[in-house]
């Protein structure tokens, strides 16, 4: 058996100076978009790429993938936003094994009422602390680390409903 690689003081010191960062950040935002909007986070994060979408409507599939959800973990937050008035699921016209996510006019006007919000607390909490080039550095890294990191389970034909 191969020895482990444990983490040095500096590599330690690092992982969780960025999960620390990470959670506490993840923890403000949702607080300040519940406390402002009445969305939570996982509202705004499903209600923000239908926003973009043409139409307002994705698959579902596609919707787990731009969130990095499991489809159960979807579905369970589909549902909490339809019984809201948020969104509706529809059938897939092109592939009666998929289905459609569509934003209703009640969810486009919750996520433009709170997206100014939303965004202000952003570049507060992240932005405003790096400058335009810590900005780019980090951006460098963090998708250098993203190459590395397994694909996303939702990427498979599979995560339709």
């Amino acid at each position: 058996m191969t020895e482990p690689r444990w983490l040095d003081a500096r590599e330690s010191r690092l992982w969780e100076s960025y999960r620390d960062a990470h959670r506490e950040l993840m923890r403000a935002l949702e607080a300040r978009l519940i406390a402002n909007s009445g969305l939570s986070g996982a509202d705004y994060a499903l209600l923000h790429p239908l926003s973009v979408a043409e139409d307002g409507v994705l698959r579902t599939r596609d919707l787990g993938k731009s969130v990095g959800w499991e489809r159960s973990r979807l579905s369970h937050q589909v549902s909490r936003m339809e019984k809201r008035g948020l969104v509706t699921r529809e059938e897939c016209e092109s592939d009666a094994r998929g289905s459609m996510v569509r934003l209703t006019g009640l969810g486009r006007k919750a996520i433009e009422a709170a997206a100014p919000d939303h965004v202000e607390a952003v570049r507060s909490y992240f932005f405003d602390h790096l400058s335009p080039e810590e900005q780019s550095q980090l951006s460098v890294l963090l998708e250098r680390v993203l190459t590395a990191v397994p694909a996303n389970p939702c990427a498979t034909p599979d995560c339709d409903e």
